[in-house]
């Protein structure tokens, strides 16, 4: 078991099965804990929930690319470990659904980690306006969509809320819309820490520079990997109850931005 994660049973007292049967007949052990990611079928989602894996965690996956996730599924050892939920963050419905998918699978969630996101090329005459609100409404109002649909479920075994900022997030960068959303995620993430904390739930804000990730059309020159960034996660997730990580800010050693 992860470091840190107490027994569901210690958390909701006598009134919890601790293992069932998955309906494949494999039986599930209920004080496995699960972490669930949203945008993993690639980049820092896909490597978060490998190491997740790992690391002992059962993993709920969460993405519009429904291939992609059912892989990454199957590879991480499919029913009873983990499962693939297409959901489209920008859609509260689908992300209330995809929670409760998680837990009528498993029982629990102990980590959620709102990664779902995507950039734009900077220039206020770049893009298009459809892909701005297409961006804009995934990395603000899908982490918040998020943050909502799961609070209950990390209130009920004292769990962990990470979410996916930005070192543009802490910088203005010209013409970045995208550089925007990531200081309201960043502020998001602060504001869900302040209230969070009176339930229970610890709160970590990621933000990296840049990243060797499907997220660029061009690979920065000095960049780090998605397993760079998947490790900063784990990190964050293995403390012990007395420590909380609010953020992490990391570049690769010759970003000078």
């Amino acid at each position: 078991m992860p470091t840190g994660a107490r027994p569901l049973s210690q958390r909701f007292g006598p009134y919890v099965f601790q293992r069932r049967r998955h309906g494949s007949g494999i039986v599930v052990d209920m004080n496995t804990p699960v972490f669930l990611i949203t945008g993993a079928s690639s980049g820092i989602g896909a490597a978060t929930a490998r190491q997740a894996a790992a690391a002992g965690y059962r993993t709920a996956l969460v993405a519009r690319s429904a291939d992609r996730i059912g892989a990454l599924a199957s590879e991480l050892g499919g029913a009873g470990e983990s499962i693939a939920i297409p959901c489209d963050v920008t859609e509260w419905e689908q992300v209330e659904s995809a929670i409760q998918s998680a837990l009528s699978e498993f029982g629990r969630i102990d980590v959620v980690f709102a990664n779902a996101g995507f950039g734009a090329t900077r220039g206020f005459l770049e893009e298009s306006p459809e892909h701005w609100k297409a961006m804009v409404l995934t990395n603000v109002l899908g982490a918040a969509y998020t943050i909502r649909a799961s609070v209950e479920a990390l209130e009920a075994t004292g769990g962990h809320l990470l979410l996916t900022g930005s070192v543009a997030g802490h910088v203005s960068l010209p013409g970045s819309v995208y550089s925007s959303t990531k200081h309201a995620v960043g502020s998001m993430a602060e504001s869900a820490r302040k209230e969070l904390l009176h339930r229970g739930i610890r709160t970590t804000l990621i933000s990296p520079g840049n990243v060797d990730t499907p997220f660029f059309d061009n690979t920065p020159s000095v960049a780090m990997t998605d397993d760079d960034v998947a490790r900063a996660v784990m990190f964050a997730v293995s403390q012990p109850e007395t420590v909380g990580i609010n953020e992490i800010l990391m570049r690769h050693p010759l970003q000078d931005t």
